[in-house]
């Protein structure tokens, strides 16, 4: 006889420029993060859970009207993709207290990058989603950025650890 109270994990994927809320038990993962970043937030309490790939530090500023003709994601941009997923997950029943963020990524997948602030995409990335975490009052409480490879991450909604996956340094939690 079958136990139907055991809940089915799922691993949600989530592409570039894209998000997704899930519960427990559920996995979010992710891969392709270079310049990018995986930003994962979690409410304590409630066992939500969501996940961003954020390409691009902030959006333009004509960003509303992109938004609303070209249906550009809100995911892309570090500015608009924490706002997006505090909305998603407050819409869920989360509170702004109960969250908690980590994220992996933002690479300098470009060696000449060190002059130009155009070409430092992954640096620009981690600031600006810091930035937006810090207007959210949102504690980041582990991340994994910089360097110079790209980066697979899954984040257990179980544990709340965020796993990190790279070509030469293996996979580590975080």
């Amino acid at each position: 006889m079958s136990d139907y109270s055991e809940q089915v994990e799922v691993v949600c994927r989530i592409g570039i420029a894209d998000g997704a809320v899930v519960s427990r038990p559920d996995r979010l993962r992710t891969s392709g993060l270079g310049s990018c970043v995986g930003l994962v937030m979690y409410d304590v309490l409630t066992g939500l859970s969501g996940m961003v790939h954020v390409m691009l530090p902030t959006a333009p500023a004509d960003f509303a009207e992109r938004l609303r003709v070209d249906g550009v994601k809100p995911q892309k941009y570090a500015d608009s993709a924490v706002l997006w997923l505090v909305s998603e997950l407050q819409n869920r029943g989360s509170t702004i207290r109960n969250l908690r963020a980590k994220m992996a990524g933002g690479a300098q997948m470009f060696a000449s990058a060190g002059r130009s602030d155009v070409l430092r995409v992954g640096p620009r990335n981690v600031e600006a989603v810091e930035t937006a975490l810090t207007g959210c009052s949102i504690p980041l409480l582990a991340k994994d950025v910089g360097g110079t490879e790209g980066r697979t991450i899954e984040f257990d909604s179980q544990t709340q650890l965020l796993s990190v996956r790279t070509a030469k340094s293996g996979t580590f939690t975080i």
